[in-house]
């Protein structure tokens, strides 16, 4: 058995976008979108797929690699994801990681057994024989493993490259046949070394050209975007994050004047963002830009609404429908740009088998009958990538680097409760507390997110010596490079007491703060 925790299988992105590309088959493994990443990071496109996908998609995309990712099943067991052959004749390099590593000695005709000692975090590894794989890194180095299947020998034609503490083989090669192997995780930061050995892959194995790049993102773009556009109207669903302004600016470095930008003012957004992004895009980048407040609009359309996937397809389904009537306007308009990410894609479980972790507004809250074609710029990118495609646009360090902020707002921190306008104020002035105390303490760019949750809780307290009775904010605050997983931040204890003293003094309803330290896995960023 090899991973134990699993995310969803990722679905593919949308069509390449780059002229070479190394392919990942997720076999369910809890790390399979840092593969994708790592490979990313060295200058290569990369894209996950379900195991499953099939070997003409895979053939289709003429990859100069094909990875096969760690998964949570035993090669054993009855139903385990097995692997297509006919991958092996594609005429391109293989390597397997953990489970993919497994398979790939199981069927070739190695031995995989299930060990006495299951091998979890940190382990010691061993080099023997660097081969072509392990060459020139250390003999001794330490990897992350996360198995209880092990191989115990290679299959014929194979090099037994290195061992670990519980892994008598725990890489493999065959040079000739293409063929590699390990049993450890190299795209965790976990592994000191798993980005040299997946650059050793990529540039001495599998001979791709490292020229993915923010730049060629935007050229490779705005071709697609011309080409899918051509002289049709677009309106882009404007809200001032990162995401939705890198696809604005796409779009209208493609098509210009055919561009117009819609933005919502939902009542549901943080302090005083409405006006920061109206004026940004009006003065800074004179793009087109119309401005609808429908704040009673979302407001009535959440009442008495407490589901957290309720109030995300009724926010999803509403901005929809005012990107429509505000189309409707615009003569020709036939297209809506959104920005969607691929992190957004692979948790609201876009593709077969896929487990749907949550809807996102970009992807889950769409209604059946949408009436515009949607043009997703930033669809095969995670945000680390669409920040770097900012700052190659020259949107300014403010914007680049503006914390996430998800799609259906404040509405979804209002945790099991109605989101109504006095609990939303209450959410708000917290959230504006917390943020002016940690840029004060330069914190700011350290956090991948830093908000606030307002439960539908209230608690006793002690004010001015008489009994209170009040709402309870939690702050989250956590570090990560993707979202994809994420650690709870080490806030100063001066700050969070700071943080919680002016909570509680300056919000009449709040007495009571406190403080979530859960890490993703098993939590997620927000709570709902």
């Amino acid at each position: 058995m090899t991973d134990v925790a699993t995310t969803s299988m990722a679905p593919a992105a949308e069509p390449r976008v780059s002229t070479e590309e190394v392919v990942v088959l997720d076999y369910g493994g809890q790390y399979s979108q840092l593969i994708a990443r790592r490979v990313r990071e060295l200058g290569v496109f990369s894209e996950l797929f379900p195991h499953h996908v099939g070997v003409e998609e895979v053939a289709r995309r003429r990859p100069c690699g094909l990875i096969l990712s760690g998964g949570p099943a035993s090669v054993y067991s009855d139903g385990a994801p097995a692997l297509d052959r006919r991958l092996l004749e594609l005429g391109i390099p293989v390597l397997g990681i953990c489970y993919g590593m497994q398979l790939l000695t199981r069927d070739l005709g190695g031995r995989v057994e299930a060990a006495d000692v299951g091998e979890f975090g940190r382990s010691g590894l061993r080099v023997h024989d660097p081969g072509r794989l392990l060459a020139g890194l250390p003999a001794e180095q330490t990897c992350w493993m996360s198995h209880r299947d092990t191989v115990f020998e290679p299959p014929p034609g194979f090099a037994a490259l290195a061992s670990s503490t519980a892994s008598p083989v725990a890489a493999l090669e065959d040079v000739e046949r293409g063929v590699y192997g390990i049993q450890f995780h190299p795209e965790v930061v976990h592994t000191p070394y798993g980005q040299a050995i997946l650059e050793r892959f990529l540039a001495d194995v599998c001979g791709c050209e490292r020229t993915w790049s923010a730049a060629s993102i935007i050229d490779e773009q705005i071709a697609r975007i011309r080409a899918q556009v051509g002289e049709g109207r677009v309106i882009c669903g404007l809200s001032g994050g990162v995401d939705s302004s890198v696809a604005a600016l796409l779009v209208h470095r493609a098509v210009g004047d055919q561009l117009t930008c819609v933005f919502v003012d939902h009542g549901l957004m943080r302090r005083n963002e409405g006006e920061q992004v109206i004026s940004a895009f009006r003065d800074a980048f004179h793009v087109p830009l119309v401005a609808v407040d429908a704040q009673d609009r979302f407001l009535a359309r959440l009442r008495g609404v407490t589901d957290p996937e309720a109030k995300r397809k009724a926010i999803g389904e509403e901005f929809i429908r005012v990107f429509e009537e505000e189309a409707a306007r615009l003569e020709g308009a036939r297209y809506l740009v959104q920005g969607t990410l691929y992190s957004d894609v692979i948790e609201s479980g876009g593709g077969t088998g896929t487990a749907t972790i949550k809807s996102h507004h970009n992807v889950g809250g769409l209604p059946a009958d949408l009436e515009l074609e949607l043009v997703e710029p930033l669809r095969a990118l995670f945000k680390d990538e669409v920040r770097r495609v900012g700052a190659e646009l020259g949107l300014p360090e403010r914007l680049v680097w503006r914390q996430p902020f998800p799609g259906p707002g404040l509405a979804i921190r209002i945790v099991g409760g109605e989101a109504t306008r006095e609990r939303l104020e209450i959410l708000r002035n917290a959230d504006a507390i917390l943020q002016d105390e940690i840029r004060r303490a330069g914190l700011y760019r350290e956090l991948w997110q830093s908000f606030c949750v307002l439960p539908d809780i209230r608690t006793v307290g002690v004010q001015g010596d008489e009994r209170t009775y009040g709402s309870v904010v939690v702050i989250r605050a956590v570090t990560s490079d993707d979202a994809m997983t994420a650690d709870w931040a080490r806030l100063p204890y001066e700050l969070l007491e700071q943080v919680a003293s002016r909570m509680i003094a300056e919000i009449r309803d709040v007495n009571r703060v406190v403080l979530d330290i859960t890490s993703k896995p098993p939590g997620t960023i927000e709570w709902e």
